[in-house]
């Protein structure tokens, strides 16, 4: 592979944005997952990409990702961190481009779900176990690494695929019994590994998310783990090391968009982003800051509309029904990403930002200041019904003959009712995050109601013809696979159920 050569940059340090005062390295923030304050791990400053849109233009993904994660990754070597591109980007992706982009009508759908576990995790998790493995090494750790993850659907699988058997390594997996597709569910508790554990809770994903942080922040674990050699790490995109490779596909997009001739140089561009623990559309927000030409960021959500009532109002009230929607991976009301952000419209004020977190936590819900709110001009929130998305899903295939999944439909109408609200005509980026196989019957009940009645393994030859995409391989793996997962356990018994894996006696 080759890539672009530039002058090393100078050394990029990472706080928490409950902690000013104490640095870390890109290498150590990956390691850790999680500050030990709670806090998530921040750049210093938001670096600006060094190379020129001509240049990146006719770069491939993985000479992107190099032009990109280099600026954030600055204890890694260039040895380094290309291997770790390459080990990633390579042929567990069903094409070449990694991320193509689809054009459809009047918008542009950039298309992440051609990894192996076909959904858009896989774009940072398919590196993540590389600069894991990586970073322990340069930090001489010697205990073996344990993955503990929450997930609302998509992670959990691409986080398991990503870690499975790797040595030095351990991965557990939360997943909310009644709260993911069946497609999700089956891909994880199907994983293969010996280092490999996948667990239902008995609660929502909110409960998954809070039962890890709190496991992260408790420190007779951290005694109990460290005594058995083992030490925590995250793959959700609460670490770093999942957030910064998701920058690389919108600086991507935005160079692809002028080198097919769709924009000019510097032409300013819309983004929208189906959007749950607001990772991905944070990712967004750090490419406009590194130069992209992005305008607005605009922040899609489901029926769990907890994000576009924050944007309209700004107060997060997480204090509502949680609804169970056909877009799962977005049935999140606690935004942990949304820390990020808050963090930095608060000028880097670690102090305010704790104050916030601490009434979510404990009220849940906070109220920013009208000064905060000035510094949201970049977004815009939409949200989709369940009907809405249906209809959108229906209405896209008969007018273009391009099928969409769920969440990616949440996105296109939030998208279209913005056009027509503001008149804003500039080019639009549609983020699809998942194949329509994923939600197979959700898919294709929105385009023919008759086909509720079908068992979803029923449905993936009939999607086929009206797509023309091929079953995926990781749909194909999940049809006769054996089911290896089957532990379950309550909110209250994940502490209890991870010494158990771990085999650590109390």
């Amino acid at each position: 592979m080759n890539y672009t050569n530039s002058k090393k940059k100078k050394n990029l340090l990472y706080k928490s944005t409950r902690n000013a005062e104490k640095t870390v390295t890109a290498s150590e923030a990956i390691l850790k997952g999680l500050a030990e304050d709670g806090g998530l791990f921040v750049p210093a400053e938001i670096p600006k990409l060094d190379v020129t849109m001509e240049e990146l233009k006719d770069m491939s993904y993985q000479e992107t990702a190099y032009a990109v994660m280099k600026q954030f990754l600055t204890d890694f070597t260039e040895e380094e961190l290309k291997y770790c591109i390459d080990r990633a980007y390579d042929e567990k992706f069903d094409t070449e481009t990694i991320a193509p982009l689809a054009k459809v009508g009047d918008t542009y759908y950039l298309e992440l779900f051609h990894g192996a576990t076909i959904a858009f995790k896989d774009m940072a998790l398919s590196i993540l176990p590389h600069l894991l493995t990586t970073a322990a090494k340069k930090n001489n750790v010697t205990k073996d690494i344990v993955i503990l993850t929450a997930t609302s659907g998509d992670t959990g699988k691409a986080a398991l695929a990503g870690f499975a058997d790797v040595p030095g390594t351990r991965i557990i997996v939360f997943y909310p019994k009644d709260g993911v597709s069946r497609v999700q569910e089956l891909q994880m508790v199907t994983q293969k590994g010996k280092n490999t554990s996948v667990v239902a809770i008995h609660g929502n994903f909110d409960n998954a998310q809070s039962g890890v942080k709190a496991l992260f922040e408790d420190k007779e674990l951290e005694r109990e783990l460290n005594t058995a050699g083992y030490q925590f790490s995250s793959a959700n995109s609460i670490n770093i090391g999942r957030l910064v490779p998701q920058i690389v596909y919108y600086v991507y997009a935005y160079a692809k968009l002028v080198q097919n001739g769709e924009i000019k140089t510097g032409e300013q561009i819309n983004v929208t982003v189906p959007t749950g623990n607001f990772g991905n559309i944070l990712a967004a927000y750090y490419a406009k800051q590194m130069g992209v030409p992005i305008d607005k960021l605009i922040c899609a959500s489901n029926e769990n509309k907890v994000l576009f009532d924050f944007f309209r109002t700004g107060e997060y009230d997480r204090n509502r029904e949680f609804i169970l929607t056909s877009s799962p991976s977005m049935d999140i009301l606690i935004s942990s990403n949304l820390e990020r952000l808050i963090y930095s419209i608060a000028g880097q004020d670690a102090e305010k930002n704790t104050e916030l977190m601490r009434q979510l936590k404990e009220e849940g819900c906070y109220k920013i200041t009208a000064e905060m709110r000035k510094k949201l001009n970049d977004f815009e929130g939409g949200y989709a019904t369940e009907e809405e998305t249906k209809t959108e899903i229906c209405e896209t295939y008969r007018s273009t003959g391009y099928v969409m999944d769920t969440h990616t439909a949440v996105a296109a109408h939030v998208c279209r009712t913005y056009r027509e609200k503001t008149g804003d005509n500039k080019k639009m980026l549609v983020i699809s995050t998942a194949s329509p196989y994923k939600f197979t019957k959700s898919v294709m009940t929105a385009i023919d109601e008759t086909n509720n009645t079908m068992e979803e393994s029923a449905l993936f030859d009939g999607l086929k013809k009206i797509s023309g995409m091929e079953i995926p391989d990781a749909i194909e793996e999940i049809r006769n696979a054996e089911i290896l997962h089957t532990g379950e356990c309550g909110v209250d018994k994940m502490k209890e159920t991870v010494r158990k894996i771990l085999g650590i006696e109390v």
